[in-house]
C-alpha cells in the first residue's frame, strides 16, 4: 500500500512540475515560430527567459532608462555627434572624469585615510567661486564607489572639517582619520586611479544569419559574404590588412595570420573599433563548431546579426559568458539607392538600458545618420553591460585592489617626501648614515615648498606650521 502510494505521490509531482513548466514558459520556441510562417519578428525571448527586447513591435518592454547608472557625457563636444542633429549621444561614467576636469591642473588638496570602517578613503577638494556664490566640490573614493558632489557654501561661516566632509558623503563611515597627499605627483596617481575603468578601444562581433538558422553552428559555420553583408560592413568601418597593423587589434594576430588576412576597423569619435567579422575569421574544415571563430566573438560582449533575409534570432542561440547584447539589422533593398536597415536590440536582464532610443519604426536610410546611430549604440551597450552582476563584481574586485594600492603608494610616497624613514631604514639613521634634526628640517621644509602648489594660498603657512609641529612631537 504504501508502495502504491509512493508511485501514485510521485505521479502527481511530474504532474505538477509539468504545470509549472508550462506556466513558465511562455516564449515559444524559434521552430514553432517558424513553422507558422511570416511575417517574423528579428528577435524572439529564449524560452526560459532572461533577455529584454527594445522593439516597439514587440510584447515585451524596455527597461526603464533611470536603471542605468550610466550619464551623458558632461563635454557636449565629444559625446554629441559630429552631425550634430542627430542627437545621438555616448554614455559613460561621468564620475571618472571628474578628477581629470574640475581638478587636476588647478589648485586643490588632496588627503587619505586610514582603515575607516570601510576601509579606505581617498578625498580630493576643492573651492570653486561660480556666479558670486561659493562651493565646495568633493570626489571621495571608496573600495564600493565613488562620489562627486558640489555643496554651496552659502551661510556657513566656518567650514566643515574633512571627517565631517567625509560623513556627510558616507554616513556609514566611522574612525575616519584623514592625513593630507604630500607626493606632488599624488594627482597623477588619483587620474590614473579614476580612469581606470575609461574604455576608448573596443571589439564587437559581427555575425551574418541566413533565413532560418537557428543554432551557432550554423551561424559561425558562414562563408559567404553576400552584396548586401559587405555594404552592411562597409558602413561599419575599413577593411584593413592584419599583417603589421598598427591600431587596436581587438586580439587578433597581426604577424603570423593566425587570425584571418583581413578584418574591418575604424576609429569613431577618437574611439577605436575593431570587429571581429565571423566570415572574415578562419574556417576550419571539420570543425562543426568553428572554434577559430567562436573564441573571439564568443568573447565580446556585444555583437551585432546582420539578417539579409526575414528571421528570428535568439539571443541564447550563441553559448557565451560574455555576450551580453545584440543589435539585430535587417536589410530591405540592399545595394540600391532605396536601401534601408531595421534595428532591434536585445540584452540580457541585468544589463540597464541604453541609449539611444529606437525611433518607431526603427528603420534608417543607408547613410552616415544609421552609422552614427549603430556605432553610438554598440559602445553604449558594452558601457551598459559592465554594469550588469557577472561584470560588475569583476570590476567591484578590481575597485578594491586598486584603491588600496593608491592608498599605499599615496602614503609611502607621503612619507618619503617629509623625509620620514620607512621600515628598514631605522638602522641607517641610528648609524649616522644621513638624517638629523636639520636635514630633517631641510626635508620638510622641501615638502612645504612642493605642498604649495595644492593648497590654497591662505592656508598655507597654516598648514606648514601644523606639520612641522606634528614631526617635532613625533621627534621628541
Amino acid at each position: 500500500m504504501s508502495c502504491g502510494l509512493l508511485v501514485f505521490q510521485s505521479a502527481d509531482f511530474f504532474d505538477m512540475l509539468e504545470r509549472m513548466q508550462d506556466d513558465y514558459i511562455p516564449y515559444p520556441r524559434i521552430e514553432d515560430v517558424l513553422e507558422k510562417g511570416g511575417p517574423y519578428p528579428q528577435v524572439i525571448l529564449p524560452q526560459f527567459g532572461g533577455y529584454w527586447i527594445e522593439d516597439a513591435e514587440a510584447p515585451v518592454g524596455t527597461p526603464s532608462s533611470s536603471e542605468s547608472s550610466f550619464c551623458e557625457e558632461e563635454d557636449g563636444g565629444e559625446g554629441m555627434s559630429p552631425a550634430g542633429g542627430h542627437n545621438y549621444r555616448l554614455e559613460c561614467n561621468s564620475t571618472a572624469r571628474a578628477y581629470r576636469k574640475h581638478f587636476l591642473g588647478t589648485e586643490h588638496m588632496n588627503y587619505y585615510c586610514t582603515g575607516s570602517s570601510i576601509g579606505h578613503l581617498i578625498m580630493s577638494l576643492k573651492h570653486e567661486e561660480a556666479e558670486g556664490q561659493e562651493f565646495l566640490r568633493i570626489m571621495l573614493r571608496s573600495r564600493i564607489k565613488t562620489v562627486h558632489d558640489r555643496i554651496s557654501l552659502a551661510g556657513i561661516n566656518q567650514l566643515p572639517s574633512v571627517p565631517q566632509i567625509a560623513k556627510l558623503l558616507c554616513d556609514d563611515a566611522t574612525g575616519l582619520k584623514f592625513n593630507p597627499v604630500l607626493y606632488p605627483r599624488g594627482s597623477q596617481l588619483m587620474v590614473a586611479y579614476d580612469e581606470h575603468e575609461v574604455n576608448n578601444t573596443f571589439k564587437f562581433g559581427v555575425i551574418y544569419q541566413k533565413f532560418g538558422q537557428t543554432s551557432e553552428e550554423e551561424l559561425f559555420g558562414n562563408n559567404e559574404e553576400t552584396p548586401a553583408f559587405k555594404e552592411f560592413i562597409s558602413i561599419l568601418g575599413d577593411n584593413i590588412e592584419l599583417l603589421d597593423f598598427k591600431g587596436f587589434r581587438g586580439g587578433l594576430d597581426v604577424s603570423h595570420g593566425q587570425t584571418g588576412s583581413e578584418s574591418v576597423y575604424t576609429v569613431f569619435r577618437r574611439r577605436e573599433i575593431m570587429f571581429h567579422v565571423s566570415t572574415k575569421l578562419p574556417f576550419t574544415e571539420g570543425d562543426v563548431q568553428q572554434l577559430q571563430r567562436k573564441r573571439h566573438i564568443g568573447n565580446d560582449i556585444v555583437a551585432t546579426v546582420f539578417q539579409e533575409d526575414a528571421t528570428p534570432f535568439v539571443p541564447d542561440m550563441i553559448a557565451s559568458n560574455f555576450l551580453h547584447s545584440y543589435v539585430l539589422v535587417q536589410v530591405e533593398n540592399p545595394c540600391t539607392e532605396h536601401t534601408t536597415y531595421k534595428v532591434s536590440v536585445t540584452a540580457r536582464e541585468d544589463v540597464p538600458a541604453f541609449g539611444p532610443p529606437l525611433p518607431n519604426p526603427a528603420v534608417f536610410r543607408k547613410g552616415p545618420e544609421f552609422r552614427d546611430f549603430l556605432l553610438t549604440k554598440l559602445i553604449n551597450a558594452e558601457n551598459a553591460c559592465y554594469k550588469s552582476d557577472k561584470f560588475a563584481k569583476l570590476e567591484g574586485r578590481t575597485r578594491a585592489a586598486l584603491l588600496d594600492n593608491l592608498h599605499d603608494e599615496l602614503h609611502r610616497q607621503s612619507q618619503a617626501t617629509l623625509g620620514l624613514s620607512q621600515p628598514g631604514e631605522e638602522d641607517k639613521m641610528e648609524n649616522g648614515g644621513h638624517g638629523g634634526l636639520l636635514e630633517s628640517f631641510k626635508a620638510l621644509w622641501t615638502a612645504t615648498l612642493l605642498f604649495v602648489q595644492s593648497v590654497p594660498g591662505g592656508a598655507v603657512l597654516i598648514v606648514a606650521l601644523a606639520v612641522t609641529v606634528y614631526y617635532l612631537s613625533a621627534s621628541l
